[in-house]
């Protein structure tokens, strides 16, 4: 994609790799033919979000790896444990998670033997997301597996947008601060626009607007334009843009239709900045509340005084978004994550931690349950105790949501990515998921732990009501030494009441 800058100057944007799949990518991996043809007679006309179906087939593991290397948005894989050996399912989910790397795919082992692969031991050692037998299989069990693998993978795939998002808006962000005039800046914004979105094949508009009260209208000028079809020399706004901008001035507030998003930031200066982008297909949400926080960027960029607060809020709220995304999933308490976020960072103050630190533990607490997307629904949502296998699936949530923000460089993830790591792990050495023990478990994990415990059992939750206060008090007490660093327990016992005036502060 070409985007033009002013009138004279030609950037070069990169192609995006990440482009949305019309169907849902599903490899069926069996030695037996009549078992590909049940399977997709059973899901013939099956739709999940106006998605249908593409069904990919391999007789053996060699062929499945073959198809895995030429296909790169498989959502869900239905394996056979027994095919050319009687352990080739299993190898080939190893070599799936392990040597592909590739932990979004949803994995379902199939088997009729179930004596070759015990359920118990094979939930416990291979990274799956269901085991099933084909004889207890029947059409509605085959589909509701499916809406729940599928929903699964759709909520990895958001939280993987929305963690490139996010590393965009911080990268663009660092670069609009070295930016020394209104060219460079406008330059900048087409760099990394098109990257926050995962765009080709748009339009995007960004215009600067000074509207003095003495003056009638708006008169807006045209910083700079990309997308295809768009002249090298124009400095002209297309009208159907130019009257959607004179429609967001008029309310003073960003608008979006199904296609199409403005975004309204007035400036400190008196001015307005608006940033259009149009789209091809259907825009998501997601895609809103990315181009929201990027677009307040681009607004602020002309008072660098504001930018770096902005910039932190921005990140708070995305952090918050991702961790509301999983409390909302699993029909938790929309407040859980802003309490937990605000007790880790007095935490981590009260312990000695730096406040700069401190406000990154802050915004990387919301994170810490991001891995229980991966976590079918009626295992997250059950009511009643989870019997061992399904804790054994339960328990993966830590090592997922570790693997989902390891890669990244940044700084919040990455705190985000230990906290995800080790927040379920214990002061004595008998937590999960690698059973560290006393200060071998870094201090973001034990903050978390212990404002993430003290939240959920004063919480209403699908299993259990609320706790009083005294009966939370009682159980941390008990649990100094055990579960919780005797360190923090003793200061948050000592500075209660300052715990006490944030959960207050949050309300559900």
């Amino acid at each position: 994609m070409s985007s033009y800058l002013f009138s004279d100057e030609l950037i070069e944007e990169p192609n995006n790799p990440h482009l949305a799949s019309e169907h849902w990518d599903i490899l069926i991996v069996d030695d037996e033919e009549d078992i590909h043809q049940v399977t997709k007679l059973v899901l013939s006309g099956f739709e999940f979000e106006q998605k249908s179906l593409r069904f990919h087939h391999a007789y053996s593991a060699q062929q499945a790896k073959e198809i895995l290397a030429k296909e790169q948005l498989i959502s869900v894989g239905l394996v056979d444990v027994v095919m050319e050996t009687n352990h080739a399912g299993l190898d080939l989910i190893k070599y799936i998670r392990n040597d592909l790397a590739n932990h979004d795919v949803r994995l379902i082992l199939r088997t009729g033997q179930p004596g070759e692969a015990p359920e118990e031991s094979v939930i416990r050692d291979y990274d799956i997301n269901d085991y099933k037998n084909k004889t207890e299989l029947t059409a509605v069990k085959l589909k509701t597996l499916l809406y729940s693998a599928l929903r699964a993978h759709r909520d990895i795939q958001t939280i993987e947008r929305h963690k490139r998002g996010l590393e965009q808006i911080i990268n663009a962000s660092s670069s609009f601060l070295q930016c020394n005039s209104v060219r460079e800046f406008a330059s900048t914004i087409l760099t990394h626009v098109s990257n926050v979105m995962g765009l080709n094949d748009n339009d995007i508009y960004c215009a600067a607007a000074i509207n003095h009260s003495k003056e009638s209208g708006a008169k807006f000028k045209l910083l700079a334009a990309s997308g295809e079809g768009i002249e090298p020399k124009t400095s002209t706004i297309p009208e159907h843009v130019r009257e959607l901008f004179i429609e967001s001035h008029n309310i003073k507030a960003s608008r979006s239709t199904e296609t199409e998003y403005v975004g309204y930031f007035p400036s400190a200066g008196g001015g307005e900045t608006m940033l259009y982008v149009g789209k091809d297909s259907h825009m998501k949400s997601t895609d809103r509340q990315l181009l929201e926080f990027f677009a307040n960027n681009i607004a602020l960029a002309y008072d660098n005084i504001k930018l770096r607060e902005t910039v932190k809020d921005s990140q708070k709220e995305l952090s918050y978004i991702l961790g509301e995304a999983v409390e909302r999933r699993s029909k938790e308490t929309g407040s859980h994550v802003k309490r937990v976020a605000h007790y880790s960072m007095l935490l981590a103050q009260l312990y000695g931690v730096s406040d700069y630190h401190a406000e990154i533990i802050k915004l990387a607490s919301p994170l810490h349950d991001i891995g229980k997307i991966s976590i079918p629904d009626n295992i997250l949502n059950k009511p009643d105790r989870l019997t061992p296998s399904e804790w054994q699936i339960m328990m993966t949530h830590a090592q997922t949501g570790y693997e989902i923000l390891q890669h990244s460089s940044n700084e919040i993830l990455q705190c985000g990515a230990t906290i995800a790591h080790q927040h379920h792990e214990k002061w004595d050495g008998t937590g999960y998921p690698r059973g560290l023990k006393g200060e071998k478990i870094d201090i973001v994990g034990r903050i978390t732990a212990l404002a993430d415990v003290f939240d959920a059992l004063g919480s209403d939750r699908c299993y259990k009501p609320a706790w009083p206060l005294e009966k939370v008090l009682t159980l941390i007490e008990s649990e100094k030494g055990k579960q919780f660093d005797p360190k923090l327990v003793d200061l948050f016992i000592n500075n209660l009441n300052q715990f006490i005036a944030i959960r207050d502060s949050y309300p559900d």
